[in-house]
């Protein structure tokens, strides 16, 4: 069984990506801080997440880290997982720190915290598992990124009321997109796929949904997203590598069927040839 890493586990688009990945046959170590129900103030957990995988006839991991920390040990969790479930042949780098002060408000701690959990951890679990994928010629890594990296359009400008130029949380976000179209080049042709994903609109989740308030906007599920990261862990490693890609776009530029996380039939409504194209990011950002 393909083995994956899936941080940011406890809830939302993380959960979601795990039942899709147990869905295709995958075993699945779940990250996050989260262990058990009561440990946030947001619904969702590890334990729940695990016990919803194994309720599907998985075999899922929970794993306890908090990837803000200074000191946090990708090689040591990674190892852990190794030793659990076996060699690592997916990393969906998922867990983001989403904050939204404005550049002048951003303090000094979150602006750190935001690097730690959005650049600095998916590069060191990335460079804990590729090693190993390289050795055997074959596996995937995924980093989930966000919209918000997109450059704003401008002069003159206009930014979102809610969460204004996003400089902190974008400003991550574009780093990791950089940098895995970077390390996507260097290793081309060793069979070993390095992306990025994003939603189209937004996803409504747990999460997001304590920071701000998206029912004014365009939404899609996470099923979509979850079939657009399978999409892409699975795809020829010397197409489908060192690409920023939109969950909605490439689903409807595939022409894929969008299957539910559960893997038990298409998800109505959310066949590409119902995609509201008004919504669809062209490469490069652009809207068509």
């Amino acid at each position: 069984m393909p083995v994956a890493i899936v941080t940011g586990a406890s809830r939302g688009i993380g959960a979601g990506i795990a039942r899709r990945l147990v869905a295709e046959g995958c075993d699945v170590a779940c990250v996050a801080r989260t262990l058990a129900e009561g440990d946030s103030h947001l619904d969702g957990s590890l334990q729940r997440t695990v016990d919803r995988l194994t309720e599907a006839g998985g075999r899922a991991h929970a794993v306890v880290a908090d990837l803000s920390a200074p000191d946090f040990d990708a090689h040591g969790l990674v190892c852990e997982v190794e030793i659990v479930l076996g060699p690592v042949d997916y990393l969906v780098n998922n867990a983001a720190a989403a904050f939204y002060p404005s550049y002048l408000e951003t303090p000094r701690k979150r602006m750190e915290v935001s690097f730690r959990v959005n650049v600095v951890a998916p590069w060191l679990l990335a460079q804990a598992v590729l090693p190993g994928m390289i050795e055997r010629g074959t596996g995937s890594v995924l980093n989930l990124t966000s919209q918000t990296a997109i450059m704003p359009p401008g002069p003159p400008f206009k930014v979102a009321p809610q969460i204004g130029g996003a400089t902190s949380y974008g400003g991550s976000k574009a780093w990791l997109e950089r940098a895995t179209v970077g390390a996507a080049a260097e290793l081309y042709g060793t069979g070993v796929s390095l992306n990025c994903l994003s939603p189209d609109t937004s996803v409504i989740t747990e999460g997001s949904d304590a920071l701000v308030d998206l029912s004014a906007y365009p939404n899609e599920p996470v099923d979509t997203m979850a079939e657009a990261a399978w999409a892409l862990l699975t795809g020829d490693p010397e197409e489908f590598t060192g690409r920023v890609e939109y969950a909605l776009s490439l689903l409807h530029r595939l022409q894929r069927p969008v299957m539910r996380l559960d893997g038990s039939g298409l998800l109505e409504g959310w066949q590409p040839h119902e995609f509201d194209t008004a919504y669809l990011i062209a490469p490069g950002g652009d809207r068509p």
